[in-house]
């Protein structure tokens, strides 16, 4: 994984937007709030629903990459939903006592884009429930 991250920053560094002066427009999109939030160790597994905001206005028609680390890591999904231009809910089934690993973009999956077409930055979410 830490390669993984290492290769997002060198390409948002080598990133033609770089070549220009750099503004929030011209920069990728990225991970601002995360329901639950990365990171958490006590989440309800009654949680029904993972939200993702971005720090941008995003591509909202089918427009998304919830990826998979393994199947033992990864939720019972629903089908994803924007509540806004910023805000995608991710309905999910959630077990007591799991660790859940979750990439929003990762690789070449990288449908979660903004409406200029920068895919979002790669934003590893990790939690468990109690």
């Amino acid at each position: 994984m830490r390669s993984l991250i290492a290769l997002s920053i060198v390409a948002l560094l080598s990133s033609p937007a770089l070549a220009k002066k750099p503004s929030v427009k011209s920069m990728p999109p990225v991970v601002v709030m995360t329901v639950p939030q990365s990171g958490e160790t006590a989440v309800d597994a009654k949680l029904k629903e993972i939200k993702v905001t971005f720090s941008k206005d995003m591509q909202t028609k089918k427009m998304w990459s919830f990826v998979q680390v393994s199947k033992d890591t990864f939720p019972k999904v629903g089908e994803p939903k924007y509540v806004d231009n910023r805000t995608i809910v991710l309905p999910v089934t959630l077990q007591p006592g799991k660790t859940y690993v979750i990439w929003i973009n990762s690789g070449k999956h990288n449908a979660f884009r903004d409406v200029d077409n920068h895919p979002a930055v790669p934003y590893l979410l990790v939690f468990e429930t109690k």
